[in-house]
């Protein structure tokens, strides 16, 4: 059985990705974490309390962390310390975080992407082809949009999209941010060319999505050697 720490639990990612767990045979919940000072702190859920002591991940085989840039900052020593295995879902790193995620995978293994969906890592995949296919004359934009308390704009998937279809191109890819309501995640990729458009979207109607994207690659990671690792390597096996 895989002993779970999850960062961020009583968040809408981090509560999702605990209750799934709570119904998967292959994980134990060790540890809860949440920020020190919140309410939240010493409350039950399900059989375990809420901890703000990231000493905890001492605990664990694998940690998941879906939550703020710092709060990841700051647990990735603890992953680090003790060794463990971690699934980052975080979105909104800076270029100093991302340095030091990749300090950290030197010691642990990582998995780390902004998008955890089968969908959208298999688009990551193809959309390179397909810009270098249709060529210059086509203009290539993305039209992202999530919920209103998302903190991040654009998104850590459109970003990446960007990126992909960039690095195969050389092209600058604007993207457009909406934060509306409560949408969990939309993100569109348009191809125009002269009379004609294409257009790709991806939409995700439940965080279990992600959840479930989450556990999968926690499973996958938990004995792998260190190394930072995407979510495509672990839709590869």
């Amino acid at each position: 059985m895989i002993k779970l720490g999850i960062a961020g639990v009583a968040g809408r990612m981090g509560r999702r990705i605990f209750e799934l767990a709570q119904h998967d045979r292959e994980f134990e919940i060790s540890l809860a974490l949440e920020k020190k000072g919140t309410s939240f702190i010493g409350k039950e859920l399900g059989r375990i309390k809420i901890s703000s002591s990231p000493d905890g991940i001492f605990l664990v085989d694998v940690f998941i962390d879906f939550t703020l840039p710092e709060a990841t900052e700051a647990n990735l020593d603890y992953v680090a310390k003790y060794k463990k295995a971690a699934v980052i879902g975080t979105t909104g790193l800076s270029d100093k975080q991302l340095s030091k995620l990749e300090e950290a995978s030197r010691l642990v293994p990582i998995v780390y992407s902004p998008n955890m969906s089968v969908g959208v890592n298999i688009l990551f995949s193809i959309l390179p082809e397909l810009a270098k296919r249709l060529g210059a004359d086509y203009s290539v934009e993305i039209i992202e949009a999530h919920h209103k308390a998302k903190k991040d704009a654009p998104s850590g998937t459109a970003k990446k999209l960007a990126q992909v279809i960039a690095n195969s191109t050389n092209k600058e890819i604007q993207i457009h941010a909406v934060r509306l309501g409560d949408i969990v995640g939309d993100h569109t990729i348009i191809f125009a060319g002269n009379s004609e458009r294409i257009e790709i979207k991806h939409q995700a109607h439940s965080r279990d999505l992600f959840a479930f994207g989450a556990l999968k690659a926690a499973k996958w990671v938990v004995n792998k050697p260190a190394g930072l690792y995407s979510m495509q390597d672990v839709l590869k096996e």
